[in-house]
């Protein structure tokens, strides 16, 4: 959520935001009913202010004087509650239009349409080259006994898969690695909630537009969350941060939950785009001018995760028709996939700035006491399927084994996954 006084300062310049990022907000309605509900406030606490003195009047007078002094004050009951109900109105439609405002892109952000615009700006490893024609990972995971699509298609439907033998292993030793890795960092390993209410949902801001992606329950109101980040943010809803405090990391692991409306083709193949799938994610709170920096730190941890397991991958910078809601600036990482010939994304990090802070009420005390609004960041460690996928496609061989990746073999207990199941 922004700042109301910026958007009456600069309305031309959040018009432009908004534009950017893709988003139709009317923002001269916002303004007008802005306007309105400042009128109406301003008139309604006049009448109270009015009311509370004839109030006070009312046990000193006797007779005609007193009659006339009440009936103005039941007038004026009437007036504030009418004042109160067009103020509820008012601030529904307010909400409403503000909430519907993205977080303006920073001015160091590239201005595009879409994720054809983004600029790689860094590549890391080299692209494997093989004797052989390279698998993908469905077919590496069946031949392995590692996935099994066809019978979560029995249970669960499409977009679903059990991890099965070595994988399942693998998945417990790529959490336990990314959890020892960041606690070393300082940050604060976490397994939250992966069911929440609407108010923390909507907090985080991905209903106002990305709605059609979250899961809900509809007979307890809970939204299951679609990434960590989503019940990590609003742990401390409302909370107030000293600044020797700051930053504050947390690392958390969790079970994901998303539609993926749209998705088509070999994305919906094997555990690539899955309505269920386990990801460990970075998120920080810290002071405003050390998001910048915060943001590249996100990176780094994410890089070096990637280097250590010697994946290869670029790094791309997204353009503000790329960026999500809450996200005012954005860096992908897109690991090699051989089994489909190109870079897809594994990881992603975004400064989100004040903007779910705002919304949560998340602050800090600046130097003169006063509370200020944190800045929220988030990162994924690894999102587990995928992270699975690059590594069954980059490190398989061509007796049809995998070779598991230097770092992960003690941890699993596995240094090469071969058909016999060893």
């Amino acid at each position: 959520m922004l700042d109301i006084k910026l958007i009456r300062q600069n309305p031309e310049k959040i018009k432009k935001a908004c534009q950017d990022k893709g988003a139709k907000v009317d923002i001269e309605a916002l303004l007008k009913i802005d306007e309105q509900r400042r009128r109406i406030i301003e008139k309604t606490d006049n009448l109270k202010s009015e009311h509370n003195k004839l109030s006070k009047k009312v046990p000193c007078l006797v007779g005609q004087e007193r009659e006339e002094i009440i009936s103005r004050a039941k007038e004026l009951a009437a007036e504030i509650q009418k004042g109160e109900k067009e103020l509820a109105g008012a601030e529904k439609e307010f909400n409403r239009l503000i909430l519907s405002i993205p977080n303006p892109a920073l001015s160091n952000v590239k201005a595009g349409k879409d994720e054809t615009e983004n600029t790689v700006i860094k590549k890391w490893g080299e692209i494997p080259k093989f004797n052989f024609k390279p698998k993908d990972h469905l077919q590496i995971g069946q031949e392995l006994d590692l996935i099994d699509v066809e019978r979560a298609g029995k249970v669960s439907g499409s977009r679903f898969s059990y991890l099965k033998n070595q994988a399942a292993r693998l998945e417990y030793a790529l959490v336990q690695f990314v959890f020892d890795f960041l606690s070393r960092k300082g940050f604060i390993p976490v397994v939250p909630p992966v069911m929440i209410k609407e108010k923390a949902m909507r907090a985080m801001g991905y209903l106002e537009r990305g709605g059609e992606e979250v899961y809900q329950t509809a007979k307890d109101d809970f939204y299951l969350v679609g990434t960590a980040e989503q019940s990590v943010g609003p742990m401390h809803l409302d909370e107030i941060f000293e600044m020797k405090d700051l930053p504050r990391r947390y690392v958390a692991f969790s079970t994901c939950f998303r539609r993926e409306a749209g998705s088509h083709g070999q994305d919906v193949k094997g555990i690539l785009r899955a309505h269920q799938f386990d990801k460990v994610e970075m998120f920080s709170f810290c002071l405003p001018e050390k998001s910048a920096d915060e943001h590249k730190f996100l990176l780094q941890m994410e890089e070096e995760m990637v280097q250590a397991l010697r994946i290869p991958y670029q790094v791309v910078e997204m353009c503000t028709g790329d960026l999500g809601d809450p996200a005012a600036a954005k860096y992908d990482i897109e690991c090699w996939l051989p089994g489909q010939n190109r870079y897809r994304e594994t990881h992603s990090t975004s400064n989100c700035t004040d903007f779910q802070a705002r919304r949560l009420g998340v602050r800090f005390r600046n130097k003169d006491g006063k509370p200020e609004f944190v800045h929220t960041l988030n990162g994924t460690a690894f999102a587990i399927g995928r992270i699975l996928i690059a590594i069954l496609e980059n490190c398989q061989q061509k007796d049809g084994s995998v070779k598991v990746p230097r770092v992960l073999q003690k941890i699993s207990g596995i240094k090469k996954i071969q058909k016999n199941g060893k």
